[in-house]
């Protein structure tokens, strides 16, 4: 494989990824609005929002199945531009019945979607031959950014739905199915300590990342659904300053992202992924114990370096652990992306009613502090590259 096909899959995943990103944010962002459109109540709100990660868990399993037939780049270059035109139905639509289809497509989509991205990304850091999977969740940081920033611009002029997302998705899709073209295909690589007899895939082995999958998006979610909420209702803050923290994440989500990779080729991702626990078990014990919204800003900035880290070497961890099976440990292990995100915002806004939204934070703290048990997991201290050794530097491309 060259180096400058290499490059050019790089690249364009790289920019599936930034499309993700914009994509889901400009769903989530927009969430009061498409409650207006179409006059969901709020009790039956938590039903079509808790339908999308479940049928993208169904999808990322079946995509397990799929992949076995038909490479990952094919399931990527079509699911991406379902995605996007999903989420355009959901702005066009007037009737409940149209939001309900709408939603279902993308959820069945992000699904495929985001395992296939993931399978990509993991095959591609072992062509590389070094740590390149945090790059491309900067990517989706910065995707996730833009997409906030144009939601924030639709409502500002008060767009509607449809008119906020029709520019964005007549330019991404072609866009993503263009780039679609340079997508590079990996290949199975031998020797990996999660084949048992038959080479059969062992979900043992690969629980602990399940679960630290698992406690990085309970931490991801209670930030997403809860920062701007306690911050003027706890710490006191005002609307304008609530807004404030959920940014703040995203940026320093994005600036860990992009320094990462550079620290997983020096120190070894166990290293990072524990130092990245302890930081955001320090962001949560200081969101906790936060005596004004300015310090509550800081810790949610803390959080964002911290959680940065996890979710790619998770991914990455998985890849090293089940070279001949890294596509199905990927579409597996994804599955546990959906289940922190069901589980975090209910646990967390649970815990709150009923005790104090202070407490509340110290669950996911804990949570994501078990993912330094879980550390060996992620490989020996030596695992720097993404086939679980450090090649010679004169292979890197890129």
């Amino acid at each position: 494989m060259t180096d400058a096909r290499l490059r050019r899959g790089r690249s364009s995943l790289a920019f599936s990824f930034l499309v993700q990103g914009v994509a889901f944010a400009l769903l989530v962002t927009r969430i009061p609005g498409i409650q207006d459109r179409y006059g969901i109540s709020d009790g039956l709100l938590p039903l079509f929002l808790a339908a999308v990660p479940i049928l993208a868990g169904v999808a990322s399993v079946a995509t397990e199945k799929l992949v076995a037939r038909v490479a990952p780049s094919v399931v990527l270059r079509w699911s991406q531009p379902v995605v996007l035109l999903a989420l355009l139905a959901v702005g066009a639509g007037d009737a409940l019945w149209t939001a309900a289809v709408a939603l279902g497509v993308f959820g069945l989509a992000v699904g495929a979607l985001d395992a296939s991205m993931n399978m990509l990304g993991v095959s591609l850091q072992r062509a590389y031959g070094r740590s390149i999977m945090l790059g491309f969740h900067a990517a989706y940081s910065l995707g996730g950014i833009a997409g906030a920033s144009l939601a924030w611009a639709g409502a500002h002029w008060h767009l509607s739905l449809f008119w906020s997302y029709l520019p964005v998705v007549a330019v991404l899709a072609p866009a993503a199915f263009l780039v679609s073209r340079w997508y590079v295909d990996g290949t199975a690589a031998p020797g990996g300590a999660g084949a048992e007899k038959g080479g059969a895939l062992s979900f043992r082995l690969l629980l602990p990342l399940c679960l630290v999958m698992t406690f990085a998006y309970i931490g991801d979610s209670t930030v997403s659904n809860w920062s701007a909420k306690y911050l003027q209702d706890v710490l006191g803050g005002s609307e304008e300053a609530a807004t404030v923290p959920y940014n703040a994440y995203m940026v320093t989500t994005l600036l860990g992202r992009a320094v990462g990779d550079l620290g997983v080729r020096y120190f070894g991702a166990p290293v990072i992924v524990r130092a990245g626990a302890v930081l955001a078990a320090c962001g949560f014990a200081l969101v906790a114990v936060a005596p004004s919204a300015w310090v509550g800003i800081a810790a949610f900035t803390v959080l964002g370096l911290g959680l940065s880290v996890i979710v790619p070497q998770t991914f990455a961890a998985a890849g090293r652990l089940f070279p001949e099976h890294s596509d199905a440990a990927v579409a597996r292990l994804n599955v546990f992306n959906y289940v922190g995100f069901l589980v975090g915002s209910p646990l967390v806004g649970a815990l709150g009613d009923a005790w104090s939204y202070r407490g509340a934070m110290l669950v996911p703290m804990v949570l994501v502090l078990v993912t330094v048990v879980y550390a060996t997991s992620f490989g020996a201290r030596e695992a720097r590259y993404g086939g679980g050794h450090e090649r010679p530097r004169t292979v890197d491309v890129g």
